[in-house]
């Protein structure tokens, strides 16, 4: 069983393609590249689903105060192509990675086996992690509800 990092832990370092937000063409970013910086990433299961782009799009609406707080990152494991519409069609203001293979949800201890109508499957489980300007896990919100999401990250904030 892998294990979600904790707070004061290391955060598990990545490297991903990020889309939107400061980002408008497809680039290659690191956990490292964002030293110094307040990190959010916030874990969904799928782009353009009801649950997720609700979840997106409370953070949309509020951007100006989070993004005064720390970077936002989402993540799942959608390609670039899919973000981008995502993204487009719902005018976020923050970049999504793409992590098709699964690793960053891994390392983070998200990519976890689900089960919906008495089916088993693997899936990204709805989490978020703060990460401090020392690389450090500051605050963690597990199974979140999309509605209930907003809430909690800026109590974190």
């Amino acid at each position: 069983m892998i294990k979600t990092p904790q707070i004061g832990t290391q955060a598990p370092a990545f490297s991903a393609q990020a889309i939107g937000g400061d980002y408008q063409t497809a680039t290659q970013i690191r956990l490292a590249d964002l030293k110094g910086e307040t990190v959010v990433l916030y874990f969904y299961p799928k782009d353009n689903t009801p649950g997720c782009t609700t979840q997106a799009c409370a953070l949309r609406d509020e951007w100006s105060e989070i993004s005064a707080k720390a970077k936002v990152f989402g993540v799942s494991t959608d390609s670039i192509k899919s973000h981008e519409k995502f993204i487009n069609k719902h005018s976020l203001p923050f970049p999504l990675l793409s992590d098709e293979e699964h690793h960053i949800g891994e390392a983070y201890g998200v990519w976890v086996e689900k089960s919906m109508y008495g089916k088993s499957y693997m899936g990204m489980e709805r989490s978020s992690f703060v990460i401090g300007k020392d690389g450090k896990i500051k605050g963690v919100l597990s199974k979140v509800k999309p509605h209930e999401h907003l809430a909690q990250l800026l109590a974190l904030l």
